[in-house]
């Protein structure tokens, strides 16, 4: 039915463009989209475009609800990690480089695996990848896969509207954290259950993690970092404990969520100036490449998720090392036609300046 955009290897022009005119309550937003079945192309699917026939209920939002159990645990979990801080000058050199790397390897989790792999499809991975991400992933603690990538795609399809899970029009706050705290939105909920994940379902390693979740996450994010440095190098255990594991999720964590938040509302956008999300370099270096946010949302589909290739962007340069390797293939990438096109109809002119 429809072609690939590009391949990483050879790189050609998106299909048509088209000028819509979206109405989302009294917002009103014109916006140049590429055609669906160009979009989707053999990726076989559109849930993580945005959806302009989304209308948000009218009446009174419902009620707050607090989780109180994530309210507490994500408390102790930071001041977890502010006590971890007084602990640095006391570790070894051989644990700090140990906590580098369990953040490196958990964050390629999410970034390479949960986000670009199986939210997006940006590219295709073999087995022994696939199986390296998953145990990365279960280390980063971040829901299981399956959750990650219908609470993405939701908030690709339904972007700062209340079925948006992070929906960061309602402040930094709640779209860094806050939304980990209270009940979802109904509409999240409704949202979500309507989305096709069957490619997620059939995945085995994805679904595998999923049935064992959580002794995955008790041995990988927190038993294995703490063991390393006490068994191996005779690391006290409560430094072992409190920096490599808890101190090195806790960062994790929050790199993760400033995609949500400031990369939400901090930058310029030369892509798409009609949406939320924005270009943001200091997210991009702490989340691995995840801080090209407005061109992420513009063209959700390329494996980069930004048009600069390794440039604060640690994640591209894993895929295209796995490619190299023959453990990924299939990139997809914007063409630069398609891409400056796309900032002269729609961007804020600031890529005019570089």
């Amino acid at each position: 039915l429809s072609k690939e955009f590009s391949s990483a290897s050879s790189t050609t022009a998106v299909g048509t463009v088209t000028s819509r005119v979206t109405r989302n309550g009294d917002a009103i937003m014109e916006k140049d989209l590429l055609n669906h079945e160009d979009l989707a192309g053999d990726r076989g699917m559109i849930d993580d475009i945005f959806d302009e026939t989304y209308r948000e209920k009218e009446g009174p939002k419902p009620p707050m609800r607090y989780v109180w159990r994530n309210i507490i645990l994500m408390s102790l979990l930071h001041l977890g990690g502010i006590f971890a801080l007084t602990l640095i000058p006391s570790a070894k050199i051989q644990t700090l480089a140990w906590a580098v790397l369990c953040f490196l390897v958990s964050a390629l989790g999410i970034t390479a695996g949960s986000h670009r792999l199986w939210s997006h499809r940006s590219y295709k991975a073999t087995l022994p990848l696939r199986i390296f991400l998953t145990i990365a992933n279960s280390m980063a603690f971040q829901n299981d896969i399956y959750e990650w990538v219908r609470d993405h795609r939701v908030h690709h399809k339904f972007s700062e509207t209340d079925a948006d899970p992070h929906n960061a029009m309602r402040g930094f706050f709640f779209s860094h954290i806050g939304w980990l705290l209270v009940r979802k939105h109904p509409d999240v909920i409704e949202k979500g259950q309507k989305l096709d994940l069957s490619d997620i379902k059939a995945d085995k390693v994805v679904m595998f993690q999923r049935r064992y979740y959580k002794p995955s996450v008790v041995l990988l994010c927190f038993t294995l970092p703490t063991v390393v440095p006490w068994y191996f190098w005779d690391e006290s255990i409560v430094i072992s404990f409190f920096i490599p594991a808890i101190l090195r999720y806790t960062i994790g964590l929050n790199a993760t969520w400033l995609v949500n938040s400031a990369a939400h509302m901090f930058g310029n956008r030369p892509y798409d100036q009609h949406i939320n999300p924005r270009e943001n370099p200091l997210v991009s270096l702490g989340a691995l490449g995840e801080g090209f946010h407005n061109y992420h949302h513009t063209f959700p589909y390329d494996y980069s998720t930004s048009e600069f290739g390794w440039r604060f962007n640690l994640t591209t340069a894993f895929i295209d090392f796995m490619c190299l390797l023959g453990l990924a293939s299939d990139r997809k990438k914007v063409s630069k036609e398609v891409i400056l096109a796309r900032k002269m109809r729609t961007g804020d002119g600031s890529h005019k300046t570089g």
